[in-house]
């Protein structure tokens, strides 16, 4: 039986009928024998009256205008070799469409690399941004689009874009910082006692401090990663020291060490476990835990130079149906329980433990964010439960905790709908000085949540 995949070189050429080509040329088994000479041939299930019928059909077409006959080599070759060359036409053109496409993101990405979502964009991100801009615009003018027409053209110009567009916004930064900087000294240091700001450049942030332009700064996980405790120890003390040489109050140095999954400065800060760990012990020994819990964190936040610790939280823990769209607040995982009383137990109890280490607490976010379903890291957020409702349960907390301390109040971006539909409560007077100053008659420190997130930014 005739084996149906065979490899190597015909031995003999098989019996075919001399066809004349074009030009009258007949092409004799001999000269099949020549054209065949060291071909390597595969047949997949081809029999040998099919295979005389395609040398008789494919041979006979492609001989060689000249006079002399086309190889079956060359016959063989030439229509396969289409195949990759169409291959490549199709790659080139999605290639094409990819780089209209890509070009407008890159400029869009270049135009706007000083915006808080595209902080990835910063230091190495903005070199690799240029760099594959320019290769791109180099590469395409190498290939000669330059060329041809004005598509071509258009192409190289767009790349071009996004180095240009880079450089557009660096200078507009600059122009701006250079603005603030020069901000007469009385208007400084009156803004400037309502800005506290993190910071990944000491010398830039050193400058706004003995200026007045801000009145604290926020430490988080990227000041000590690649760094030490007391580099940064000796960093916030540096600038508290020039606070002092420029007549300003001691700055507020802020940071987020709730306990659990938000323990921003741990390590090298001890790791403590969520203040909901103690919900379910008995009354007076998670009192005793919670501020055990404070006097820990205190501790360690203060031998740093931290002033102000951004917890407890006091929102209530939300049933996960209604926060299933959370990736970022991920109140369900930090806050205490679903029991008012109970979180405000814990939370009084850890403020205590706090202050006693002399370290402030910041309660937050008020007016809750257990009742809402959208993350306001990126999307506005509405909380519409009656001030009846919210009174009886959400704000129990809030209310105990700053009633019988010195805390801080941090008030977050949800939008109290039935106090003021227009605005989140973070830039709301009629929540803040209506509801907090007037009827809670609180009088202490209020601060907002991020400024730079999606439901206000």
């Amino acid at each position: 039986m005739a084996s149906q995949r065979c490899w190597g070189t015909l031995a003999e050429p098989p019996t075919v009928v001399s066809q004349p080509c074009g030009n009258g040329h007949s092409m004799t088994a001999t000269e099949l024998q020549d054209g065949l000479s060291g071909a390597i041939v595969q047949l997949r299930g081809t029999r040998s009256a099919r295979l005389q019928d395609f040398y008789a059909v494919s041979v006979q077409p492609c001989s060689c205008a000249r006079g002399r006959p086309t190889s079956l080599i060359r016959a063989m070759v030439s229509f396969p070799s289409q195949a990759p060359f169409r291959l490549m036409q199709i790659l080139n053109r999605i290639g094409l469409i990819l780089l209209w496409f890509a070009g407008p993101v890159f400029v869009f990405a270049a135009a706007n690399k000083n915006d808080p979502y595209l902080i990835l964009l910063r230091g190495p991100g903005n070199v690799a941004l240029a760099a594959v801009s320019v290769i791109a615009a180099a590469l395409l003018i190498r290939r000669g689009y330059w060329r041809r027409g004005i598509a071509g053209r258009l192409l190289i110009l767009l790349w071009c874009l996004p180095s240009l567009s880079m450089l557009a916004a660096h200078a507009s930064f600059e122009w701006r910082k250079r603005n603030v900087l020069q901000t007469d000294a009385a208007l400084a240091r009156s803004l400037g006692r309502h800005f506290v700001v993190g910071y990944s450049s000491f010398p830039e942030v050193a400058l706004l401090a003995e200026k007045g332009l801000i009145t604290g700064v926020y430490i988080t996980r990227h000041n000590i990663v690649g760094s030490s405790v007391e580099r940064l120890r000796d960093e916030i003390s540096a600038l508290q020291a020039r606070r002092r040489t420029a007549g300003l109050p001691p700055m507020i140095v802020a940071a987020d060490q709730e306990g659990g999954i938000v323990s921003h400065l741990a390590p090298p800060l001890s790791k403590l476990p969520a203040l909901s760990t103690l919900a379910s012990l008995a009354p007076d020994v998670r009192a005793s835990k919670a501020e055990e819990f404070g006097r820990i964190h205190g501790q360690e936040l203060a031998a740093l130079g931290v002033n102000q610790n951004l917890a407890p939280v006091l929102d209530l823990r939300p049933d996960l149906k209604r926060n299933r769209f959370d990736f970022n607040t991920l109140i369900g995982q930090r806050a205490i329980s679903d029991d008012p009383a109970i979180v405000a137990d814990i939370a009084r109890s850890y403020v205590s433990g706090l202050d006693a280490s002399g370290v402030g607490a910041t309660v937050k976010h008020f007016p809750g964010l257990g009742r809402v379903r959208a993350d306001t890291h990126h999307f506005s957020a509405e909380l519409d439960t009656p001030l009846e409702e919210l009174e009886a349960s959400d704000w129990i907390p809030f209310r105990r905790v700053l009633a019988g301390s010195k805390a801080h109040l941090m008030i977050g971006h949800v939008t109290l709908t039935s106090v003021d539909p227009d605005r989140a409560a973070s830039h709301s007077r009629l929540v803040v000085d209506g509801i907090v100053r007037k009827k809670w008659n609180y009088q202490g420190v209020i601060m907002t949540d991020d400024l730079v997130m999606g439901a206000i930014y």
